[in-house]
């Protein structure tokens, strides 16, 4: 493994065991001229092999539509290490090694005679590069295509169970369905080929190693899980704030919305996080039934959605001091559109840790800055033997973790300000990720793909737990399609969302962070 400066000065390293490489393997990748391949796939799989994470039998089989000689895919790769930013060391002499077991199949997704040429591809590298049999399927198309896909594999011999001396895994992207009956019949499609043990349902948020953090915070020391609860939280905040639009995606984001794009999973996988009870062991099995428990715990939305939930949509407005175009005006949009860009919503999970405390969850474009935090609000001293003047100023307790982009944790509280008299005020003990490890290690991509080869299955979704958060946001996305009067747009771009969502969380006597 190549070694970086700051492994060699950073003492909080010292002493860390380096990651192996893993299993013989091919990668196959379906939509491998597609735009995830090419600015998340591609670096990722470039630095596991300048890590020397890969394995020496190891190939890549790019597969898609467009009809590519091999030369050009790998120059697809050259190009999308040389632009990347997720790319920590560019060496030309691995880059050149992977391009060299870098190949390329084009064929259409729902024609027979691709997958043989495809079949006959990978039995041909395999044996070049003694990669003993083991397959991992990388799906990155629309998830409309993932039942035929995994069909067409099953067909033509390529999606076999796996046995002792070999494996088969196949990982798809979300969104995983677009409402609970999309997603059973999805899984459904899956499973009737494959093992629930093969299927790695991608969410890479849960590869940021800032979200990890999340759990070593909790369980590795002794001092935050006492508190950890009802007793002592007052509630929990979650956001996942975007300054940036739609990007010219406004067919995509048409279909799909905040509440699919960001609550449905990435909001609910962090709450999650934050909820779970401490897992007997660290194994996936273990890990994500204690998610998925968070998840059937939290207490169904009311038939009145207005009273747990409030949707909105960007107007025209200033972000980062430029002037931006509401949603319905942007490219591809109705000009009628009631597709929410923002979503707040207030859950409660019922169990013996968290009843009654509020967990406030919102997201959305246009906002004042990217951002995702965590907020642990913890309640107020029971009792302050100072006078009322003294502590006007003094917030409660909060624990923030930040998950991007500056990544670290903010612990609040109160301290006496120097002098004579008794003043009071609250400040902050930060720490932050960057700055005591370095540049972090790995983008989630890297991890998510390390994993799959390694067959750890701990930070990928199952079936059950994909259900369970659709069962739980189905009735919200119901409701608002069924009232179509939406007064839209409800905030301007460049502010923190619409006024009814402040009176969600201030008719509980709060407020959201200032941020």
């Amino acid at each position: 493994m190549a070694t970086t400066p700051v492994d060699l000065v950073n003492p909080f390293r010292e002493g860390l065991k380096t990651d192996r490489a893993t299993a013989p393997c091919q990668l196959v990748i379906f939509g491998a001229s597609g735009d995830l391949t090419n600015r998340k796939l591609l670096p990722a799989i470039y630095n596991l092999a300048q890590a020397d994470l890969l394995p020496p039998s190891f190939s890549v089989i790019g597969f898609a539509r467009d009809s590519l000689d091999e030369n050009t895919f790998r120059d697809k790769l050259k190009n999308a290490v040389a632009t990347s930013g997720d790319v920590r060391v560019k060496d030309d002499a691995v880059l050149a090694r992977l391009a060299e077991r870098t190949h390329y199949v084009g064929g259409d997704f729902h024609d027979p005679a691709s997958y043989d040429r495809l079949k006959a591809a990978i039995e041909q590298y395999g044996k070049q590069y003694a990669t003993g049999g083991n397959l991992i399927f990388y799906i990155a198309t629309p998830a409309s295509l993932f039942g035929d896909i995994v069909e067409k594999l099953h067909d033509a011999g390529l999606a076999a169970a796996d046995s002792a001396d070999r494996f088969v895994r196949i990982i798809v992207e979300k969104p995983f369905g677009r409402d609970l009956a999309s997603a059973k019949l999805l899984n459904a499609e899956l499973l009737k080929y494959l093992s629930e043990d093969q299927v790695y349902r991608i969410d890479h948020y849960l590869g940021k190693e800032t979200v990890q953090n999340i759990l070593v915070l909790r369980f590795a020391n002794g001092i935050f899980e006492p508190i950890w609860n009802r007793r002592y939280v007052d509630h929990v905040q979650i956001i996942v704030a975007e300054s940036l639009g739609i990007e010219g995606r406004g067919n995509f984001y048409e279909e799909t919305g905040v509440v699919r794009d960001i609550i449905q999973n990435h909001a609910l996988q962090l709450l999650s996080l934050v909820a779970m009870e401490p897992p007997t062991t660290f194994d996936a099995r273990e890990f994500r039934d204690e998610k998925i428990r968070v998840i059937e715990a939290i207490r169904p939305i009311s038939a009145d959605v207005s009273s747990s939930c409030v949707r909105g949509q960007y107007g025209a407005g200033f972000v980062d001091g430029e002037d931006v175009p509401a949603y319905r005006d942007e490219q591809n949009v109705a000009k009628d559109s009631i597709t929410p860009t923002y979503g707040a919503f207030r859950f409660f999970v019922d169990n013996w840790r968290w009843a009654d405390v509020p967990f406030y969850v919102r997201s959305g474009k246009r906002l004042p800055k990217r951002l995702t935090e965590i907020a642990i609000q913890f309640k107020r001293a029971p009792h302050l033997p100072f006078r009322k003047s003294q502590v006007d100023e003094l917030s409660g307790n909060v624990l923030a973790l930040r998950i991007q982009p500056d990544e670290g944790i903010t612990l609040r509280f109160g301290a006496k300000v120097p002098g004579p008299s008794m003043r009071i005020r609250s400040v902050n003990m930060d720490f932050g990720y960057g700055e005591t490890f370095g540049r972090e290690d790995a983008s989630p991509y890297e991890r998510l793909i390390l994993d799959c080869m390694k067959g750890d299955q701990t930070l990928f979704d199952r079936s059950d737990g994909v259900e369970a958060a659709w069962a739980l946001i189905d009735p919200v996305l119901s409701a608002w399609q069924s009232d179509r009067n939406a007064a839209f747009p409800n905030y301007a771009a460049g502010a923190w969302g619409p006024a009814e969502s402040d009176a969600l969380i201030e008719r509980d006597g709060r407020q959201w962070r200032r941020l």
